[in-house]
């Protein structure tokens, strides 16, 4: 198997373990707040989170045996989750009220009754959507996004002979690091993107658990406790997004009432 020290020592496998590790941590920590429009008893994206932690975790298995191409199908599945989370959110956001406690749209879906739209279509009212036409702005601004899903179906279809060679771990190819390289640099943009989607509409999924301990624990809570900011959220807030996209970190700093640094 062609696979050494250097590939299996690609920063692209620290970022798959990071990634995981917040999405687990961010599953635990939404878990209390429910989900309104919704027959659910408790947070549906707390399911979304550790299922796209089992994605990522799958990703790097793979990746792991050389197979760069199926690797890539995966990623699509990480990125169609992230449009599908927050299309769900958004839409609950914009249609739940005192008129309409429960959202069809979304409720049948959790209840496998109806589908929801397609992808292009679940895109489109995301960017269409003017509460979220700032990180919009920002996110499209170039054809990052677009060529990443080109690349990804580029992958999944095999569009082109080089790129089913990628899953061939007995052969050489010099191109192979440079296919780990632009791995690494499309599972970064995704991450980002969800985040800043995520962060920018829900900014409650921030939040530290030192609010709802101090009710738990009969204390009085410390005034804007509510506001303070989980610490690996911070965390994940400084090494990727503000270190990848300050434009996008700025934004969402000057939104939100979370006392992000």
């Amino acid at each position: 198997m062609i696979i050494d020290k250097t590939y299996k020592e690609h920063l692209v496998f620290g970022q798959l373990a990071e990634y995981a590790t917040f999405y687990k941590n961010l599953s635990f920590s939404i878990f209390r707040f429910i989900t309104q429009g919704t027959g659910s008893a408790c947070n549906i994206d707390t399911y979304v989170y550790s299922s796209i932690q089992g994605t990522l975790e799958s990703i790097k298995d793979i990746l792991l045996n050389g197979r760069i191409n199926d690797s890539y199908a995966l990623l699509r599945k990480y990125y169609d989750s992230t449009i599908i989370n927050i299309y769900s959110n958004l839409y609950l956001n914009d249609h739940v009220n005192m008129n309409n406690f429960v959202v069809e749209t979304i409720n049948n879906w959790l209840q496998g009754k109806r589908q929801l739209p397609r992808y292009r279509e679940m895109l489109s009212y995301i960017k269409s959507s003017g509460k979220l036409s700032k990180i919009n702005d920002l996110l499209y601004k170039d054809a990052t996004y677009k060529d990443l899903r080109g690349r990804c179906n580029d992958h999944t279809h095999y569009n082109f002979y080089h790129n089913l060679l990628l899953n061939d771990n007995e052969i050489f190819l010099k191109n192979r690091l440079v296919a780990l390289d632009s791995f690494s640099k499309d599972l970064k943009n995704i991450f980002i993107l969800h985040l800043s989607y995520l962060f920018y509409l829900n900014e409650h999924y921030m939040m530290s658990s030192d609010y709802i301990d101090s009710l738990d624990c009969g204390l009085t809570p410390e005034t804007d406790l509510q506001y303070y900011v989980a610490p690996f959220v911070q965390d994940i807030f400084d090494s990727v997004i503000k270190k990848n996209r300050m434009d996008i970190a700025t934004e969402i700093m000057n939104k939100t009432n979370m006392k992000l640094k």
